[in-house]
């Protein structure tokens, strides 16, 4: 007789204990099987896109983030200067979070970079008003004085092989407590830095473009943020860097410096944040001690919100600015709506979790 030729029932020849044919009918599970893979289908899509494009969850936060705000407040909001105005508040984080995705990126973590910041601008404040050095030997040995800390977390981390988290808790503490000894909790006062040393509130200069308002610190936390989004996507280094934090076995087998590579990550890491400590004396107008106590812990919420894996080898240097940038809006949206400060503390932790979650869940993509 003719085969069935449905594609839902399968037709088998079976040889019976006597010499008769017979056929049997089989319906195994293709229908259902083909029916959850194409209900799958989409959701892997979504996944595939997310894994090559990082920074397109914390970018679409931070739209929606920001016309919901400007729809609640009305032109208040979405005036130039209230827009500027949150660029001018998250350069100091945004940019420490720069030289945090560098460390994240390679599965590390550093806790110390809020004490570099805050170490390295004491530096050169007290190199010019202790010392009596002229302002540009004083900025030069601050930069100095923080790639040399970062470059001592690395050495730690790669060579002697201790673990990131570790080192750098050891050294956030080494680091602000030298902080404290060196400069006796002194204040070096705006008025004093202004005229004696106005270089070191160049950062903090404004400028306005119509109705907005920038900062020297702003322009130059975009410029670093295009500089080292070229390193990572486009020269040798930035293929090393995702490599090691993906797999620093297989990179080393590969031909990598796994060693070099870590210890510039985390030396440029400390560069990065010695320039956040000048950008700092620009924006509070003094040399404080006691400053930017808190940067590390809003650097690594900015970086996690912006779609880094803390599990090193994918996010975007694009995704960690918009991370800053995503606190920056809740944080003035918040303020201007006139709620409680604590609902800004709230709705970022929960920005956290949902981050995390949102990784663990792209980086199933990969098994």
């Amino acid at each position: 007789g003719a085969v069935d030729s449905r594609p839902d029932i399968l037709w088998s020849r079976r040889m019976t204990s006597g010499d008769q044919d017979s056929f049997a009918v089989e319906r195994p599970d293709d229908t259902v099987a083909s029916f959850e893979e194409e209900g799958n289908h989409f959701a892997n899509q979504v996944r595939n896109w997310l894994h090559q494009t990082p920074a397109a969850v914390p970018l679409i936060v931070l739209v929606i983030s920001t016309v919901v705000f400007g729809l609640v407040l009305g032109a208040k909001f979405f005036s130039p200067f209230a827009l500027t105005l949150i660029l001018q508040q998250v350069a100091i984080v945004g940019i420490v979070a720069l030289a945090q995705s560098l460390v994240i990126l390679t599965a590390g973590i550093d806790l110390s970079v809020g004490a570099i910041m805050v170490f390295s601008s004491v530096i050169m404040g007290q190199f010019t008003f202790r010392y009596g050095l002229p302002v540009e030997v004083s900025v030069f040995c601050g930069l100095v004085a923080g790639t040399l800390m970062g470059a001592i977390n690395g050495v730690l981390v790669a060579i002697v092989r201790l673990p990131p988290f570790i080192v750098t808790l050891g050294t956030w503490q080494i680091f602000l407590a030298a902080n404290f000894l060196y400069s006796e909790n002194e204040t070096i006062r705006g008025s004093d830095i202004a005229d004696q040393a106005p270089l070191l509130q160049f950062f903090g200069e404004k400028f306005k473009i119509g109705g907005a308002v920038f900062t020297y610190g702003v322009v130059l936390m975009l410029l670093l943020a295009v500089v080292l989004a070229y390193m990572l996507r486009f020269t040798a280094w930035g293929r090393h860097v995702y490599a090691v934090g993906d797999d620093p076995d297989a990179a080393e087998l590969s031909g990598v410096r796994t060693k070099r590579v870590l210890i510039s990550v985390y030396a440029l890491s400390g560069l990065i944040c010695a320039v956040a400590g000048w950008v700092l004396i620009g924006r509070i107008g003094s040399v404080s001690p006691t400053s930017g106590q808190l940067a590390n812990i809003e650097a690594i919420t900015a970086v996690v919100i912006g779609g880094i894996s803390l599990f090193g080898g994918r996010g975007s240097i694009l995704g960690s600015l918009c991370g800053a940038l995503i606190v920056g809006v809740f944080s003035l949206g918040l303020r201007m709506v006139g709620t409680d400060p604590q609902w800004t503390y709230l709705l970022i932790g929960l920005l956290i979790i949902l981050a995390v979650g949102i990784d663990q869940w792209i980086r199933k993509v990969a098994v």
